[in-house]
């Protein structure tokens, strides 16, 4: 795969922001990795709330919006620190974590973040760029997929088994992690 990543065109955009926009748009122009809508970055960055402070936030692509054409206003913020404390729950249904999850929006009028919001909230990268790669597929989507990922892409891999997209998925994948 070449990297499609140009020093110049990301200079134009401002800030993590800016950055992750820039990249969520290179990675969604290349449809072996990212299908229309699908696929998930993120930035943890400062957000200014409304008394003024500055506190830290994770802006995660919101439900509706397309990597490919990726605007700012596609990346709701939400209170990182506050949505990291669900992660001590043993369980958040489906209905209580999006609940959560909007009430803690920097910005009402945001777009829904991300089923996958927690997800991103619970690693602590910077940057999460998650999508759904034709070649990872083809390797994860077979009877024996952990074995062909190993063989494939060796030890260093987090595999984490099937789980549905939501708090069970982001608490096992930030436990493998």
């Amino acid at each position: 795969m070449k990297n499609q990543w140009d020093a110049n065109e990301a200079a134009l955009f401002e800030g993590p922001l800016g950055e992750c926009v820039y990249g969520s748009r290179v990675l969604g122009a290349n449809p072996s990795l990212v299908l229309h809508g699908g696929g998930n970055t993120s930035v943890k960055a400062p957000a200014t709330d409304v008394l003024g402070e500055s506190r830290a936030a994770l802006y995660v692509k919101g439900s509706g919006w397309d990597l490919a054409s990726l605007e700012p206003a596609g990346l709701p913020a939400v209170d990182l620190e506050w949505i990291r404390r669900l992660r001590a729950l043993n369980v958040l249904s489906d209905e209580d974590m999006v609940n959560a999850i909007r009430t803690h929006l920097f910005d009402a009028s945001s777009p829904n973040p991300s089923i996958e919001t927690l997800l991103h909230a619970f690693l602590p990268d910077v940057f999460v760029d998650h999508s759904h790669a034709d070649a990872i597929v083809a390797l994860t989507n077979t009877h024996l997929g952990e074995e062909v990922v190993r063989k494939a892409l060796g030890d260093d891999v987090s595999i984490v088994p099937y789980v549905k997209a939501g708090f069970d998925l982001a608490k096992a994948a930030a436990d493998a992690y």
